[in-house]
């Protein structure tokens, strides 16, 4: 099974294009699969239905969420049907196998005076403060995630149209830039960013005090440091942005398809989740607005 996890992770970088942290993913779900047969004595290409639905049983025991056993069920299966293909083994075990249902949490959403108080927080009056400023005034503006975001390198981004170009996997998106956040964005790389970078290789748009790219950890630090500093009680991650971004637009009459699209999502249904907060904000507008309400 081992050789056959690498081919497997091989075609997953190289013919799906996936993000390392999607790969990673992958990598946790199918090593903790691999050791779960190990302790059953349990050889790969010999697994029926009924073993699969016994793994199911003792994630649900060990107290995995539901999301995260159909998570793992989607890499166990992608995996069989790899060596489906390959011959490696003669029936798919998954095949017949249900992923437990998933209730879709509501997200967390920052209302949008919650948002000016954390925004108003990095002052630019040195080069950490210029760059945090750009940084969430960017994250706001564009719903990134956080992996694409630090991904990004000087080359995505065009100040002079306003847009930045992200890139997903092996989808690619352009993504407008709102004023306040292209201005944030130019005082950063005009004032700040080339004094912080050590060598003028460096790629990355968004860099940390050494210079160099920043972490996923290192942005989750910033944005905690400032929801701190703003006294805001709600907890509040780089996705959490990301949901009031999408939010905000719909409740002030964005087009969901354009919604999806500048969050790069492939199905509708995932950004439909908005929908329930726009109902909100036109049961308001009603209110306030007829005669007879």
């Amino acid at each position: 099974m081992e050789r056959q996890l690498k081919y497997f992770f091989k075609f997953l970088e190289n013919e799906r294009k996936l993000s390392q942290n999607t790969l990673q993913s992958y990598k946790r779900d199918l090593k903790q699969f691999k050791k779960y047969l190990e302790d059953c004595e349990l050889h790969y290409n010999k697994v029926k239905e009924e073993d699969i639905k016994d793994y199911i049983k003792e994630l649900q025991e060990q107290g995995k969420k539901s999301s995260s056993i159909s998570r793992c069920i989607a890499s166990i299966r992608l995996f069989y049907q790899f060596v489906l293909k390959n011959k490696k083994v003669k029936v798919d075990p998954t095949a017949n196998v249900k992923s437990p249902k998933i209730e879709k949490r509501v997200p967390s959403v920052l209302t949008s005076e919650e948002v000016e108080l954390l925004l108003d927080q990095p002052k630019d009056v040195d080069l950490k403060g210029i760059r945090d400023k750009a940084m969430l005034e960017f994250a706001y503006a564009t719903g990134m995630r956080v992996t694409e975001m630090i991904s990004l390198n000087m080359e995505d981004v065009n100040l002079e149209e306003g847009y930045v170009v992200c890139k997903h996997g092996s989808k690619q998106r352009n993504i407008p830039l709102g004023t306040m956040s292209l201005n944030a964005l130019k005082e950063y790389i005009e004032e700040a960013r080339n004094i912080l970078i050590k060598t003028e290789s460096e790629t990355a748009l968004f860099v940390n005090i050494n210079g160099t790219r920043l972490t996923r950890q290192g942005f989750w630090k910033i944005i905690k440091y400032y929801k701190e500093q703003a006294h805001i009680t709600k907890d509040i991650t780089p996705h959490v942005l990301r949901h009031s971004f999408a939010t905000h637009l719909l409740q002030n009459g964005a087009d969901l398809k354009a919604i999806q699209t500048m969050l790069g999502h492939s199905d509708i249904s995932s950004t439909q989740i908005y929908m329930q907060f726009q109902d909100d904000a036109l049961k308001n507008v009603y209110r306030k607005a007829h005669p007879r309400a």
